[in-house]
């Protein structure tokens, strides 16, 4: 008998309504969204990449966006979380190399500055990994587990982390290193499609 395989090239863009928030691919007109945020100093240290920080100040936006209006199309789930009535720019959350380990992909996100303290990383999170652990036949990817690192400094992932569900598995040592050649422990988390599923309130509100 014969198994046939994933492609890791086959995903098909969707979004994802999650109330307050939604989830939806990126499009060139994200460019002046993604432009506010590339000026934010977490963001550039932790998750911009050394390939955008090397360009100028004023083309990291584009560098940081063009390869997320493809993605898709290379095997990454790549999402911009936006504000539902505003259409606002709010964050990022990707899951990269979707089945290049079978079942498998690596979370990242990030939040604006403005929209911070709505816990929004957490439960833009949890909504892109429920999609992500959703059978194909029924929308989703399919995955039975979602990865993703941080160095052990940036104290505040760590606690999206672990709110969105995403175990602590263990610490890799100098696993992180900064543009400025700084290396640093990462923690490894991961979350699995059997995973008891979080519960994350916004604030003000409680979690059903």
């Amino acid at each position: 008998m014969s198994t046939v395989r994933r492609s890791a090239r086959e995903l098909r863009p969707v979004e994802i309504p999650a109330g307050d928030f939604l989830l939806r691919p990126f499009t060139p007109a994200d460019e002046p969204g993604v432009a506010v945020a590339m000026t934010d100093p977490d963001i550039l240290r932790w998750t911009a990449g050394s390939a955008v920080l090397g360009l100028p100040a004023d083309q990291r936006a584009r560098g940081w966006l063009q390869p997320r209006l493809e993605g898709w199309s290379m095997g990454h789930a790549m999402f911009a979380v936006t504000d539902t009535a505003s259409g606002e720019l709010l964050g990022s959350v990707t899951l990269r190399d979707v089945h290049r380990v079978p079942d498998q992909a690596v979370a990242a996100y990030w939040i604006t500055p403005a929209a911070r303290g709505r816990r929004l990383a957490a439960r833009a999170l949890d909504a892109a990994s429920r999609w992500a652990f959703t059978p194909s036949e029924g929308g989703g990817a399919g995955l039975h587990r979602l990865s993703l690192d941080h160095a052990l400094v940036n104290k505040g992932s760590c606690r999206v982390a672990t709110t969105a569900g995403y175990q602590l598995e263990g610490t890799m040592r100098d696993y992180y290193v900064e543009v400025t050649g700084r290396r640093h422990d990462s923690h490894l988390h991961a979350r699995l499609a059997t995973d008891r599923v979080p519960r994350i309130a916004a604030p003000g509100t409680q979690a059903e």
